[in-house]
């Protein structure tokens, strides 16, 4: 269990579950202001930035390259040189690429990952940035939360029998952010396989879905959106050889109704959640 008073988060690891984790929720101070969502135009690749009602800072994924600290300076203060937690969904060089810059240009309080190393170079470079910076690491699976006041980002998969999957997006680490009475599922690489598992497992039922891979066509099937019922989809994509987002993910998702942007078309998604309202803010 990682405590960090100075910004009141704390996770609980399944394990630790039955210590009663509500418990440790009424310890922290609740929650003001409105849950910011910002799904950041990196290119092919996925980074998103989540600013909770309390001001801690969540940072999803890298993208490929150093263009996430361009993306970051736009929805950053200049002086705002913290991010509570970095999150690495899986080590993909398009979700882990940028992130040695990021810790190197931000304080960091902790680096979350799903325990599964990289097979690159810049999983190295990220492990060397990692003890530089004495950065705590921290490893989350399924049944995991980060709790924050009211708010929580819960951890979906993966489970045991899909981390070792010999496909690594298969393991991603998929998780559901629930904050002022709206959630958020964040899909990262995940295909069938991993859709299904968790369809079984759970209510998916989401105002905001972060588009499973990019649009691939191994993923967002009808099923799983008929489930999800979101309200928004944010497909994180750019200029691409791989055809994404395929037109029959495009078809999907206009069946399942509600809205849906991209980064390649809209640039940087920027959500504001009042607790009422989703409001889609453009970009200055």
């Amino acid at each position: 269990m990682l405590n960090n008073t100075n910004n009141r988060i704390i996770i609980v690891f399944a394990a630790l579950v039955i210590f009663d984790a509500l418990l440790w929720v009424r310890i922290f101070n609740g929650t003001s202001g409105n849950l910011q969502e910002f799904f950041l135009n990196v290119g092919q690749g996925d980074s998103h930035l989540i600013n909770l009602p309390s001001g801690v800072q969540v940072l999803i994924d890298g993208g490929p390259d150093g263009r996430v600290l361009g993306e970051l300076s736009k929805v950053l203060a200049s002086t705002d040189r913290y991010i509570d937690l970095v999150m690495l969904t899986h080590a993909d060089l398009d979700h882990i690429g940028g992130l040695p810059d990021v810790l190197k240009r931000y304080r960091v309080g902790a680096f979350i990952f799903n325990g599964r190393s990289g097979e690159n170079s810049t999983w190295q470079e990220l492990v060397r940035v990692l003890e530089d910076r004495n950065i705590p690491i921290v490893v989350v699976q399924e049944g995991d939360k980060i709790i924050n006041g009211n708010d929580e980002l819960k951890i979906l998969s993966p489970g045991k029998d899909i981390m070792w999957s010999a496909a690594p997006n298969d393991a991603c680490i998929v998780s559901e952010l629930v904050s002022k009475n709206s959630k958020t599922l964040f899909a990262c690489d995940i295909a069938f396989t991993t859709e299904n598992y968790i369809l079984e497992k759970y209510d998916l039922n989401a105002d905001i879905l972060k588009v499973a891979h990019h649009g691939s066509k191994f993923a967002t099937s009808k099923e799983f959106l008929a489930e999800v019922t979101p309200n928004i989809s944010v497909i994180q994509v750019g200029k691409n050889r791989y055809g994404h987002p395929t037109a029959n993910v495009l078809d999907n998702l206009k069946l399942a109704g509600g809205s849906f942007y991209r980064n390649d078309l809209d640039g940087t998604v920027t959500l504001e959640i009042d607790g009422q309202n989703i409001k889609v803010i453009p970009l200055k």
